[in-house]
């Protein structure tokens, strides 16, 4: 949401916004997994493939642009708990499938995190403020 005009010249000034915690991020993972694996669940997809990875992916990045960039690797976790020990190894159970597979799948759910909180985390430019002498 664009608000104000930096003055001098027409760049666009962002105003700072709010963002999440590190570790209320990972709590809105959670249950944002928990929540994904139900609705999966009642469509039918709960199997491992690339709908249900995907879905993960857009849940991580969903939850990267309410959150601190340091908080990427925490909503990443919380979305592959779920995503592994619901979607692929059922019945809440984790396991490890190959060091090439479940370090390739941490991989994408944190750059889709970091995809969608570097944007809000760069640096926003500086308002130029003229002062006026006061009158003798």
């Amino acid at each position: 949401m664009r608000l104000y005009r930096a003055r001098p010249g027409s760049h666009w000034y962002r105003p700072v916004t709010f963002r999440l915690a590190p570790d209320m991020s990972m709590a809105l993972g959670l249950v944002g997994g928990a929540a994904l694996a139900g609705t999966l669940a009642g469509v039918g997809e709960l199997r491992p493939s690339w709908f249900a990875l995907g879905a993960y992916a857009v849940l991580c990045g969903v939850l990267g642009t309410v959150s601190r960039p340091l908080a990427a690797p925490m909503i990443a976790g919380a979305g592959w708990l779920f995503y592994d020990g619901f979607v692929v190894h059922r019945f809440a159970e984790l396991g490890w499938a190959g060091l090439g597979v479940e370090p390739a799948r941490f991989a994408l759910l944190t750059a889709a995190a970091l995809a969608g909180s570097l944007p809000a985390a760069l640096p926003r430019r500086r308002i130029r403020v003229t002062r006026l002498a006061p009158p003798v």
